[in-house]
């Protein structure tokens, strides 16, 4: 399985009295997510399930993602990408995915860092991941425990 790790783009600022979950992309966050998502689509990506945090500012980043990348599915919501989820909680629900060959995840630091690193088997490996940064690791077991092959790392930086 193809799996890539999407973090959010650039969102709005905390406001006081605003839940943290109705944070929108701005529309600097947007251009820099385009052309990430630009640059995956030159490379191949053509995931066949999009999954996002139920976050306001990771489901529009999905969506982002859907038609950028020519996806004609829908985006599932799963509580398993929220920000202080775990890296397992994500693996159980890529595990249930296990046929499927490429799956893109829509989520948020700190945890698109330590899915990374899990995914990896390298739990104590730091990888820091941007706004908009979108990581490939390849999986071809999907056994307890993940055994990762990273691929490929594109952020807004490198798209030029």
């Amino acid at each position: 399985m193809q799996i890539y790790i999407l973090r959010h783009g650039i969102a709005e600022d905390p406001q006081p009295g605003r839940p943290d979950s109705e944070r929108a992309l701005t529309d600097e966050g947007r251009d820099k997510l385009r052309r990430v998502l630009k640059r995956a689509r030159s490379a191949g990506v053509k995931p066949v399930a999009i999954l996002s945090s139920p976050y306001r500012r990771a489901l529009e980043t999905a969506e982002i993602a859907a038609e950028a990348l020519d996806f004609a599915g829908a985006v599932e919501r799963t509580r398993a990408l929220v920000p202080d989820a775990t890296p397992s909680e994500v693996w159980s629900e890529l595990r249930v995915l296990k046929d499927e060959p490429a799956v893109l995840l829509a989520s948020h630091e700190p945890l698109t860092g330590l899915l990374a690193a899990y995914l990896l088997n390298c739990t104590g490996l730091q990888v820091e991941m941007k706004k908009a940064a979108l990581v490939r690791i390849d999986c071809d077991r999907m056994g307890a425990e993940p055994r990762g092959v990273l691929k490929w790392m594109i952020t807004p930086g490198v798209t030029g």
